[in-house]
């Protein structure tokens, strides 16, 4: 018998009789015994809302009076509101007013505690009023989300049904504008060609932004309501814990975009104040088919870098700042290694681009499957190529110098500014000089800088800026001119489209082995690759600018002179 029965038989107000009827009433038409209480005729809306808030001491509100417009229809989930028949009337201090018809909800009562984290204070209300504003909320935050999401996309999830059908919260998660709203946004961000996707929580405000070209931009404010909802549905399709929100979490899911192409995205959560900030790496395999010459390495240094890695061991360091393409560099260098007589090996955290040929190995710190685990699995594997992610301790890096000076070809990356100061990093780690001279061929450090969109215009700078950007003499000889971002509708009014990789290129010689062996500086090598042609980062990017890939700013703000 729930709590309002008993109150009115209690009250003398409804017989015994007609409460075990309106109970069976309610078991069998799958209704809460309100509704049935009402429809029965024993009481009227009115009546009921009087006798609850007399009984139970709560204040009584005209519903009808209040304009929806006013009320904080953020503060609850609309799902919790119409499961529960509750509403959101205000919010003060700790405290959250909220309009119910049955005091005696406690299961209401508890979620929306649990969910606000504030004291809730009930206010009793007529059920029919209560129901159509529920309705009428409920309607409005449907509608504004369907009109963001737009029209369904013909795309789907990979393994979608088979993660739902796992996780008992799955019925949560499946509702249909929250589904086409994610879809629309995961196909708006491939089609714009962004690297990452960020779905942020705030308090007053639900933000989606897009790192397009490197720069993050707004693409979308939707309800605050459906931040729960699309966290879930995120978590779920990536195989995350979706009860868990207190720490972070790392997954994978797969969208279908065609029969022929499928495009993955490295999904991270991050518990913050306002929910749960989730952000998707999209990971496209096409990228590293895209072959050398759509890099951007110039000609003299695509020839040292292809003899590099054609050799049969040693060891080839790609190094960067996050987020500077240094993962589809080395894809691109297997890639063109993928053969039929070739066995290569990866160990990554994890692995970013599907290379079919490749047998890739995701590290996992939690179950003992380490870089340095990993490596040593792998030479027993009879390799002839080994990637490993990153170099990032002591163990990694020895075994991976072993690996080259014992007849394997060794690619890895290094988070350092430069190629010369790569070197000194290993020596810092505690490689012996002489393993860095006999092991280490080539060393390739690069930045992406944006490319100018066909809208570019010449522009004016004086010669004086240019010689402080690091031009010289020679190269202000009239035969070029510098370009600037205008805007247009293909590139969205960036004036920038696409990427292009700034590289220096630095082969170790044996002049640079004999400064490495007598534990020289990072400048000393430096010295050493500028009188062997090696071009820094800052003048490989000012060839950029001459050939009017890029601007003179965009150089300026990638390199160090």
């Amino acid at each position: 018998m729930s709590g309002l029965a008993r109150a009115l038989l209690q009250a003398g107000r409804v017989s015994a009789v007609q409460i075990e009827a309106l109970n069976k009433k309610s078991s069998s038409e799958q209704t809460p015994f309100i509704d049935a209480l009402l429809s029965s005729g024993h009481l009227d809306a009115r009546s009921l809302a009087v006798f609850c808030a007399e009984t139970f001491g709560y204040p009584q509100l005209d519903l009808s009076v209040l304009n929806l417009s006013t009320l904080p229809e953020k503060a609850i989930d609309i799902k919790l509101m119409e499961s529960q028949s509750v509403l959101a009337l205000a919010k003060r201090g700790n405290k959250i007013y909220v309009a119910f018809s049955d005091p005696t909800n406690t299961q209401a009562l508890d979620q929306i505690k649990f969910q606000t984290e504030l004291t809730v204070e009930p206010v009793i209300v007529e059920h029919p009023v209560l129901l159509k504003q529920i309705q009428k909320l409920a309607k409005t935050s449907e509608q504004s989300l369907n009109e963001l999401a737009g029209d369904e996309e013909d795309i789907n999830f990979v393994e979608e049904d088979v993660a739902l059908a796992n996780d008992p919260a799955a019925n949560d998660v499946d509702d249909a504008p929250v589904v086409r709203f994610l879809q629309k946004i995961l196909t708006d961000a491939i089609n714009q060609g962004a690297s990452d996707l960020h779905f942020e929580p705030f308090e007053k405000f639900y933000r989606i932004r897009f790192r397009v070209d490197g720069v993050l931009k707004d693409m979308a404010q939707p309800p605050l309501a459906i931040k729960e909802k699309l966290a879930s549905r995120i978590k779920v399709i990536s195989k995350l814990d979706i009860s868990e929100k207190r720490i972070p979490q790392d997954g994978r899911m797969r969208l279908a975009v065609s029969k022929t192409r499928a495009i993955d995205f490295r999904v991270s959560t991050l518990p913050t104040l306002f929910g749960e900030k989730i952000v998707m790496r999209i990971l496209d395999p096409s990228q590293a088919q895209m072959g050398i010459d759509a890099l951007g390495y110039d000609q003299d240094q695509k020839e040292i870098l292809l003899e590099a890695i054609q050799r049969p061991y040693g060891m080839v360091l790609v190094t960067g700042p996050t987020g500077s393409g240094k993962t589809v560099s080395l894809y691109t260098c297997l890639n063109i290694l993928n053969q039929p007589g070739i066995n290569i090996s990866t160990a990554e955290d994890p692995a970013e681009i599907n290379l079919p040929g490749v047998n890739q190995v995701n590290v996992n710190d939690r179950a003992g499957l380490t870089f340095p685990v990993a490596l040593k699995a792998f030479l027993r594997q009879d390799p002839d190529i080994i990637m490993v992610g990153e170099i990032r301790d002591l163990e990694t890096a020895d075994i991976a110098i072993k690996a080259a000076q014992t007849g394997h070809m060794v690619f890895s990356t290094l988070h350092t500014n430069d190629a010369p100061s790569t070197l000194t990093r290993l020596m810092n780690m505690g490689v012996a000089p002489f393993n860095i001279a006999s092991s280490v061929v080539l060393i390739t450090a690069q930045r992406l800088a944006r490319r100018l969109c066909s809208c570019k215009q010449p522009i004016s700078i004086q010669e004086e800026a240019l010689l402080e950007a690091g031009f010289t003499d020679d190269d202000l000889d009239g035969t070029w001119m510098p370009y600037k971002p205008v805007g247009c509708e293909r590139c969205n009014g960036n004036g920038y489209k696409g990427r292009v990789g700034i590289y220096q290129i630095m082969p170790i010689t044996e002049e640079i082995e004999r400064i490495i062996l007598a534990h020289g500086t990072a400048l000393e090598i430096e010295a050493q690759a500028k009188r062997e042609g090696v071009n820094t980062l800052r003048e490989s990017g000012l060839k950029k600018v001459k050939q009017g890939l890029t601007s003179l700013e965009e150089v300026l703000g990638c390199t160090n002179i």
